[in-house]
């Protein structure tokens, strides 16, 4: 196959324990867009991301764990999404990723040359900005490769109007950049693989 008829499985996570978050609002207009531009995807939202702590020494999962770590095995991309929370990634987000240790000892060790994207969204910019530095280096440390581009919302701005859509050009145009991004860093990838047919 071609690297442009390859549909990349981008696996999105993120959101809060509150339906309809604007950090899970801005994850989903994200994978739509990688949808539009010929991916295939898999959102993890608030709720699905309601586990147990992380414990590596336990290796019993519950059948919402084994789902989340399943797709990521075959995650082609990645889109993480977070709330600044006091300055940082949210504890469910963080203990989400945390299940990726699971993927240790995998052909593919981690998330090994695997786009990371970033979305972050909090009250205003400083936490926004330094909850998507956190991500960034999340992904370095589990061998992914975060995309040039990283989506730092600002909350306290009329992003969303009271339907829950996204009226803000500047962020729908950062998110749609993402996606492109995101399906473009799977594709390269995949092309250079030994076992992937052009």
């Amino acid at each position: 196959m071609t690297s442009t008829s390859f549909a990349p499985l981008v696996v999105g996570i993120g959101g809060t324990l509150r339906a309809d978050s604007s950090t899970e609002r801005a994850l989903r207009h994200c994978l739509d867009a990688v949808e539009r531009l010929g991916g295939r995807t898999k959102m993890y939202g608030g709720p699905d991301l309601d586990l147990p702590m992380y414990a590596p020494h336990h290796l019993e999962r519950t059948p919402k764990a084994a789902e989340l770590v399943a797709s990521l095995r075959e995650a082609d991309a990645v889109v993480v999404a977070s709330p600044g929370y006091h300055g940082a990634v949210s504890g469910l987000v963080k203990n989400a990723l945390d299940y990726i240790e699971d993927l240790r000892s995998d052909p593919r060790v981690y998330l090994d040359n695997t786009p990371w994207g970033v979305i972050t969204c909090a009250y205003g910019w400083q936490a926004a900005v330094g909850t998507l530095g956190q991500l960034r280096v999340i992904g370095h440390a589990l061998r992914a490769w975060p995309t040039p581009l990283g989506v730092a919302i600002n909350s306290a701005e009329p992003v969303w109007n009271a339907a829950g859509e996204l009226v803000d050009e500047a962020v729908r145009n950062q998110l749609e950049m993402l996606a492109g991004q995101v399906l473009r860093g799977a594709r390269s990838f995949a092309a250079a693989r030994p076992d992937q047919e052009q």
